[in-house]
């Protein structure tokens, strides 16, 4: 059984992130993922440190972090092929008083107007395009499979796969979304993979052009993406089913008829991804403190934002150098 050097569980964006990330730093990768659409699909790929920072109120420390985590895109887009569309973002309605207020004291640009409130500093990408783009981005495919057991050896770990078949790698990444842990992990790292929260979003995508950039208002947004727009989104903590339901689909439609004038007979396509979030928000990105297994889990509902930053910290982990305090997994 030949070994691998790094094997990353998980093809969300974290965990491609990490993947492209420790190749150009050399490292041989083989990405694992049992396949269909994850979270990281179905989402609207914003990075959008400024209307996430005034929407959850954060502290500044918070704020300049997820701003140097937007400004780790250019490159990285640059160098995979992904459109990073740098158009301007939009509050829209109620409480924008507040948004620009927050905005302005964080130092992200603002102007506000007549219930308005647009700022430069929110990017955006389109989520299947660009985690196309990462995949096609590695040295090896990612590999179609589900692991079903890990366990530690001299040097290295071994994994199962659900075929029967196994892998043995000196290094493991956990980038496994909200699933459950896997069997054969340390109990110290299990429970910490046992206390990430599943956050159901459920989201829907219309044929109809119904904004040019990201437009949020109370209670939802709109974002284009694939020549249409996206209707998004509602947060569910501690479930995970992933079937639509008509409750979500109403209140994201009320919130959408705010923001732009509706059709009311237009198909709309509702998508369902499961997120995972930690206690305070942040994803857990580097060493677990066992020999040769990372953590790069739970972004909550900033995957995309965060992808870039969480490959550097994971790939910082791994060849021995200081991690991101705020993503330490063991902070908790």
């Amino acid at each position: 059984m030949a070994e691998i050097d790094v094997l990353v569980i998980g093809a969300g964006v974290l965990g491609l992130c990490c993947a492209v990330e420790l190749e150009r730093r050399g490292h041989g990768v083989q990405v694992v993922d049992p396949g269909g659409r994850n979270a990281s699909w179905v989402a609207a790929g914003m990075i959008a440190p400024a209307l996430e920072s005034a929407i959850e109120d954060v502290t500044p420390a918070r704020a300049a972090l997820l701003r140097r985590a937007r400004d780790l895109w250019p490159d990285l887009a640059e160098a995979k092929g992904i459109e990073l569309h740098r158009r301007p973002a939009e509050w829209r309605g109620e409480g924008a008083d507040v948004i620009a207020d927050r905005l302005a004291a964080l130092g992200f640009s603002v102007c506000h107007e007549r219930g308005r409130v647009v700022t430069d500093d929110d990017w955006q990408v389109d989520c299947p395009a660009a985690l196309d783009a990462l995949r096609k981005a590695l040295g090896r495919p990612v590999m179609a499979a589900k692991i079903e057991a890990l366990a530690a050896h001299d040097g290295g770990w071994s994994a199962t796969l659900s075929d029967g078949g196994s892998l043995a790698a000196r290094t493991i990444i956990l980038a496994t979304g909200a699933a459950e842990a896997i069997r054969g992990l340390p109990a110290r790292v299990a429970a910490l993979v046992s206390a990430v929260e599943p956050v159901r979003g459920q989201i829907g995508w219309t044929a109809a052009a119904l904004a040019d950039h990201v437009v949020r208002g109370p209670g939802g947004y709109l974002a284009p993406q694939g020549g249409g727009t996206l209707i998004g989104a509602t947060m569910d903590a501690r479930r995970r089913d992933q079937a639509p339901d008509a409750a979500s689909s109403e209140a994201l439609v009320a919130a959408a008829a705010r923001l732009a004038p509706l059709d009311p007979v237009a198909p709309i396509d509702w998508r369902v991804g499961v997120r995972g979030a930690t206690s305070d928000g942040l994803p857990l990105a580097g060493p677990s403190g066992e020999p040769g297994l990372h953590l790069a889990l739970a972004p909550r509902r900033n995957g995309w934002l965060l992808g870039p930053l969480v490959g550097r910290v994971v790939a910082d982990g791994i060849e021995g150098r200081p991690g991101e305090p705020a993503l330490d997994p063991l902070r908790f």
